[in-house]
């Protein structure tokens, strides 16, 4: 495992545990697998885990693991407050209590303020006393780093960047979002001043592995020289020296070897002037293909009316990523055919929604485009027909 270091000297390995996405079993998180996946991480040098408030499950999991197996002073924790729910003073010191019981832990490595999307945020936190909270929890040694994680443009991250003496950052960046969100500009500023930036989304919530285009694959398959597709994309954020950690949803052995062998190799400069011409010619491939470039952060949902959103578009762009056959296919079997569906048709244009969402995606629009090329109305008819057919005796 490599290792880079933080504002005050701390080595962070380059390949952190984003804990979002530990594998659910009738509904709640398989703690066995979980607790199985994390050691194998642990062991191979894994020492910064990242969670958050709203995770279902993950900071208790989390904490219950690392008390079980011993690992607390062997790992970073990294956690986040929910700022959105924030209306007065007093509920940041319940939301930071109930989440130290959680973690079964009586500080945290490093704090967020859980997705900024502009300054008004921050300023409205301020003005219900935040800055001389932060000041005792670190006097205190109950926050030993604070910082932001962010979604929202360039500008705005500069502004927020600027607005605090941050210990460092989290933001969503990769070789598709090179120019998007924080961007290229906001790492590399936030590394000039000393602050080390935390990469989430390196691989678009998999979508650069599980969601390519053909044209894109068959290139992988050409002049990859022999590399994975989330190889190509650790291997892009690595080669950045501004580049602290990458986070990674591990929820296999395969995926942890994988990933904990590319890190063990990841190097700033590694890239040859090749490396960075090919991935430019899989961005090609790839914006070709894909129509909507939404992560399944799953920061829009739960709709008020139960659309699935992630789901609908995830179908969409299978349309064009694969055919329509199999996007159809699947928007069937996930979304239509489900006891509760999640149909687009059931938007009613709330737009809470698109106020959520890090990608800024018009969404009511997006859900009725998706919707048309999904559901054409031959089609539409038949599912109406299959979901009374099977639905009798269900409700």
């Amino acid at each position: 495992m490599q290792y880079r270091k933080d504002r005050y000297g701390e080595e962070i390995s380059v390949l952190g545990y984003g804990c979002m996405r530990f594998t659910k079993k009738g509904g709640s998180i398989d703690l066995d697998k979980a607790e199985q996946e994390i050691l194998r991480a642990v062991e191979a040098g894994v020492n910064y885990f990242d969670t958050a408030y709203i995770y279902p499950g993950s900071e208790k999991a989390l904490g219950q693991i690392l008390e079980k197996n011993g690992l607390r002073s062997r790992v970073k924790i990294a956690t986040k407050l929910p700022q959105y729910l924030i209306s007065k003073a007093g509920a940041v010191d319940r939301y930071f209590d109930e989440q130290l019981e959680r973690l079964k832990t009586d500080y945290v490595d490093y704090y967020l303020m859980h997705m900024l999307t502009d300054v008004a945020s921050w300023k409205k936190l301020c003005s219900m006393g935040i800055e001389d909270w932060i000041r005792r929890q670190k006097e205190a040694g109950r926050i030993r780093n604070i910082g932001f994680s962010f979604h929202g443009n360039t500008e705005m991250f500069l502004e927020i960047l600027n607005a605090y003496d941050w210990d460092f950052c989290q933001i969503q960046y990769n070789y598709m979002d090179e120019f998007s969100q924080a961007g290229r500009r906001g790492l590399e500023t936030a590394a000039e001043r000393g602050i080390p930036v935390i990469i989430m989304e390196p691989l678009r919530g998999g979508k650069l592995v599980n969601m390519l285009p053909k044209e894109a694959e068959a290139l992988i398959q050409e002049k990859g020289q022999g590399r994975s597709a989330a190889e190509i994309a650790l291997r892009w954020l690595w080669d950045q020296p501004g580049v602290t950690c990458v986070l990674s949803g591990m929820n296999s052995f395969e995926m942890v070897d994988e990933n904990c062998r590319i890190a063990s190799e990841a190097e700033a400069g590694m890239m040859s002037d090749a490396d960075h011409a090919f991935v430019q010619q899989l961005k090609q491939a790839i914006q070709s293909g894909v129509k909507i470039g939404c992560t399944e952060c799953r920061y829009c949902m739960p709709c008020p009316r139960g659309v699935d959103i992630p789901g609908v578009f995830r179908c969409y762009n299978r349309m064009w990523t694969e055919s329509k056959i199999a996007g159809r296919q699947e928007y069937t079997q996930t979304i239509a055919m489900r006891k509760q569906p999640g149909l687009p048709s059931q938007c009613v244009a709330c737009g809470k929604c698109e106020s959520h969402c890090p990608q800024h995606l018009p969404i009511i629009r997006l859900l009725k485009e998706a919707e048309r090329k999904l559901t054409p109305l031959p089609y539409r008819v038949g599912l109406a027909v299959a979901r009374r057919f099977l639905m009798r005796g269900t409700e």
